[in-house]
């Protein structure tokens, strides 16, 4: 029986296409060539951040963070950034009896502007919030407490093996590899990812039928 399902954000539930291309403008850099090289970086296994230190060499991305911030050209989100999935989905599992929660890593700033669009969820909560991120497991005991189920009655949906699917399993959550973005498309195939997904799902509607397939 599934009782809670957690989501990650980017790539799940939003898209980061507003992410990279205000990073883009800010580094005064096309949007284009930030976007390849985020793939080139996911394609090497790397972290994503990667690609803004391959676009200026020795950045502190945290330090540039907070100079966004200052210059009033920090992170923002709205309706926009939804996939189109996600109210219909989040509503009809809820209605379900499934406890909605949404984790992942993110600012306390990008968890408030989550929160702000009001979410058919239970609880919004972000590695910023929590002061631990993921792949760490400490982040999965916290996603834990936060989904009040026993593990395998908890499934995580997200796009990135290192960060979700992986450390997930090795909590002993049930996982559900999406396939979105970059991180999602390009290891949606990959062997070890197929060995450790419970499921592999496009789109957040087929979770909806595969709570309601298991009584």
């Amino acid at each position: 029986m599934i009782e809670t399902i957690v989501f990650d954000v980017g790539e799940t539930i939003t898209r980061d296409d507003r992410y990279w291309a205000s990073w883009a403008d800010w580094l005064e850099v096309p949007r284009h060539t930030v976007s390849a090289l985020v793939g080139a970086v996911v394609a090497r296994g790397q972290d994503n951040a990667e690609a803004l230190r391959l676009v200026r060499p020795g950045i502190d991305v945290a330090a540039e963070y907070r100079a966004r911030e200052t210059a009033g050209r920090g992170e923002y989100l709205d309706e926009s950034d939804l996939y189109d999935d996600v109210r219909p989905a989040l509503s009809a599992l809820r209605e379900l009896g499934v406890r909605v929660v949404v984790a992942g890593n993110q600012t306390s700033r990008a968890g408030g502007l989550l929160r702000d669009l009001d979410l058919p969820v239970d609880l919004v909560v972000t590695s910023g919030d929590w002061g631990v991120a993921k792949p760490q497991p400490e982040f999965f005991e916290r996603v834990l407490e936060a989904a009040q189920a026993a593990p395998d009655r908890t499934v995580y949906v997200g796009d990135h093996p290192a960060n979700d699917i992986f450390p997930a399993k090795r909590a002993g959550l049930r996982v559900a590899h999406i396939r979105r973005g970059p991180l999602g498309h390009l290891w949606a195939d990959d062997a070890k990812v197929v060995a450790a997904a419970d499921w592999r799902i496009d789109s957040l509607g087929q979770l909806v039928s595969i709570v309601a397939d298991r009584p």
